[in-house]
């Protein structure tokens, strides 16, 4: 299916200042997708009221307004550029309430404007909780019992009727502003009334608590021809009750069974189907950890957060893609830009393991309420990956600039295992943390489990980690047990504290021993087909695939680090 010819100008709309929920991963969303519309030859113009955005630079769109994102001033703008369409998924929520605003006051019929990639009746299938619930119901696909409200006394009657806790879910928001799980009725008037105020249609979903399943994505693409394809699949190492953008996330997932996988990936392309996705949509579910059961979650219908996670994760370029299919090309004339010789409807293949941990403020705000629930606290996130899951949870560890190299904090060190045992109940930031501990108190694996709900899986991978702590502080540090420790990522300044020894020693010992990181490719296909613009991660024990040109000159750029 060829380009859209009738598409010359696009208005596209920025997501706007750094938020909670909505920060840099939309910029380069953003980015990608106007590049890609500008190298078709189409005229693009952003509006973007946040100039530190890479998408507001000149070389990335033809023309830009620093100006307020509001209702108003995209008026204007249309009115002055008179744009053939407007591209509403790539700016986030904010984006997406401008363009809806737009289309019920039919403005943009009025001025002959086309919305492109995913249109506005799928984003109001998609974002309003009734219709969404009407739309899975229609199609067999499981959602948890619930209503959806506009007045808090409904609310409070349907919590009456099937007890609590129950989970708030306002319409219209992001990173779940405005919701979370409540367990009496003052805190449900309360919340419900907020999330009420803060939604756009005056809409919230109040459902039954399934918190302690598995929290499973899928990140997924669909074209104009209805062909699908997952991009990844990412799994949320907290239980449903934390919102996923402050959980840890590792993909591919690691705890599911292929029946688990292939069930969950066959809901995601009925869902995407029946709501007719164009371009990419992530699919969030819970997951009983004890049987087939599961349960719809909800659907975004833009680039997301997790969208820019399974890009990178993947080395496929989710945005720069939808972009492509709102013009009109379907995933099998578009070629794969990291190999040159696969297309978009080539699933990515993982030979490796990435794990995100999210940035939160809490260093900055030393007295805000470290709980999380289903309301997203983080600001930003790092990611790794390593051909391990416990090498990529040091990686991640060391990467968030809290000058915390393994797991390990010293006020938990002086806990007993009672106290370890209250401390496993707190829902917070440095759960994981109380993990380590409370299995170097000998806490089984087991008791941990049925306190935090976290699988046994995760769990035994952080013994791993204790155990070669152990081995490091009892036994003679030999040139195998470096190896294995540097195979889990533990860092040189680490081992050295462990094993008494000077940093210094130790890095002598690995280089004597030639026991140095070694790089692989990121190349979305596993090694099957050579990469033209690959990407890299260090491991230890391994092949470098690093290939060097030592003929030009180089330079490092070192970048920022986690907002």
């Amino acid at each position: 299916m060829p380009k859209d010819l009738t598409i010359k100008k696009v208005l596209v709309i920025g997501s706007g200042p750094i938020i909670i929920g909505q920060a840099a991963e939309f910029d380069y969303a953003g980015t990608q997708a106007c590049r890609a519309l500008k190298k078709e030859g189409i005229e693009v113009v952003l509006i973007n009221s946040n100039p530190a955005t890479i998408m507001t630079d000149r070389d990335i769109v033809d023309k830009v307004y620093i100006e307020p994102l509001t209702i108003e001033i995209v008026k204007e703008l249309i009115i002055k550029e008179k744009p053939d369409c407007i591209l509403p998924t790539l700016g986030g929520q904010n984006a997406l309430n401008l363009v809806m605003a737009l289309d019920d006051e039919e403005f943009l019929d009025q001025h002959h404007v086309r919305v492109i990639g995913t249109d506005t009746q799928t984003i109001k299938l998609a974002e309003d909780r009734l219709e969404f619930k009407k739309l899975m119901e229609s199609i067999d696909e499981p959602v948890a019992a619930s209503v959806v409200v506009n007045h808090v006394d409904d609310a409070l009657e349907f919590a009456r009727q099937i007890g609590y806790p129950v989970v708030v879910r306002p319409a219209y928001t992001l990173g779940g502003t405005g919701g979370g799980i409540v367990y009496d009725e003052e805190e449900l008037y309360d919340i419900c009334s907020n999330g009420l105020r803060l939604s756009r249609v005056n809409q919230c979903l109040i459902e039954r608590c399934i918190a302690g399943w598995k929290e499973i994505e899928y990140e997924v693409m669909r074209d104009n021809k209805g062909n699908c394809i997952t991009v990844c699949n990412m799994e949320n190492i907290d239980p449903v009750g934390v919102h996923t953008g402050d959980s840890i996330v590792v993909a591919p997932s690691q705890t599911l069974s292929d029946k688990d996988y292939q069930m969950l990936r066959t809901s995601a392309f009925n869902i995407i189907t029946a709501l007719n996705i164009k371009g990419g949509c992530n699919v969030q579910y819970a997951l009983n950890p004890d049987s087939f059961e599961y349960c719809v979650i909800e659907v975004n219908p833009r680039v997301s957060r997790s969208s820019a996670l399974a890009s990178k994760a993947t080395g496929y370029p989710i945005a720069q893609l939808a972009a492509k299919i709102a013009l009109g090309y379907t995933l099998d004339e578009i070629k794969n830009a990291v190999t040159g010789k696969t297309y978009a409807s080539f699933e990515p293949t993982l030979d490796y393991v990435v794990c995100k941990i999210p940035k939160w403020p809490f260093d900055k705000f030393v007295n805000a309420s470290h709980h999380l629930g289903t309301q997203m606290k983080a600001t930003g996130e790092v990611m790794s990956i390593c051909n391990n899951f416990e090498g990529a949870l040091m990686k991640a560890l060391r990467s968030l600039e809290q000058n915390i190299y393994y797991l390990h904090l010293d006020y938990l060190a002086e806990m007993n295992k009672d106290q370890l045992r209250n401390q496993l109940k707190n829902v917070d930031d440095q759960r994981i943390f109380v993990i380590a501990e409370a299995l170097r108190k000998g806490i089984s694996e087991e008791d941990i489990h049925q306190i935090t709900k976290i699988d046994v899986w995760f769990i035994d991978k952080i013994k791993v980690l204790i155990e070669m702590e152990n081995r490091l502080k009892t036994e003679e540090l030999t040139v195998n047990l470096l190896k294995k420790a540097k195979r889990l990522q533990f860092p040189d300044s680490v081992i050295a504290q462990l094993t008494h020894q000077c940093e210094q020693d130790i890095h002598r010992m690995r280089i004597d021993n030639n026991v140095r990181a070694s790089y692989k490719i990121v190349d979305t296909c596993a090694g099957e087909f050579d990469a033209k613009t690959p990407y890299y991660y260090s491991v230890h024990g391994g092949i470098n695939e690093a290939a060097f040109q030592d003929k030009k000159k180089k330079i490092i750029v070192l970048g920022s680090g986690p907002i």
